[in-house]
């Protein structure tokens, strides 16, 4: 009886840990449009985050959904109230429509986040 007692008191001890103790990844927006910009132009971007939460913050793994897109991440943990950057570098040397989806997955509340880039490469006008 003591002992089913004391497992109880330590599951309900975690689950109070966990719930208290929380990193949350929030970004200031989730889509950065380009707009229409000239082929070979900095396609250099950055999605700015913050630790909203209550424990550090972990960016274990960023990835593109295509080899056009070089996403970086930060390399040490974020804490509490602190803001960091996700930079996305697109090759810009492709022309047309850009759609892509950078994936984010932390150790967050929300461990996996979905970021979009748009916008238009074109041809620069011959002057």
């Amino acid at each position: 009886m003591k002992s089913t007692h004391l497992i109880l008191l330590l599951a309900v001890c975690f689950c109070t840990i966990q719930v208290l103790g929380q990193a949350e990844i929030t970004f200031d927006t989730d889509v950065i449009d380009y707009g229409t910009i000239n082929k070979g132009e900095d396609g250099i971007r950055s999605f700015k985050f913050t630790n909203t939460g209550s424990a550090a913050l972990f960016i274990t793994q960023v990835r593109s959904s295509c080899g056009c897109t070089i996403p970086k991440k930060p390399t040490d943990s974020i804490m509490p109230g602190e803001e960091d950057f996700i930079e996305v570098k697109y090759d810009t040397n492709r022309v047309g429509p850009i759609r892509k989806t950078i994936t984010v997955t932390s150790n967050a509340s929300t461990a996996v986040v979905a970021l979009k880039i748009k916008g238009t490469i074109i041809e620069p006008e011959e002057q």
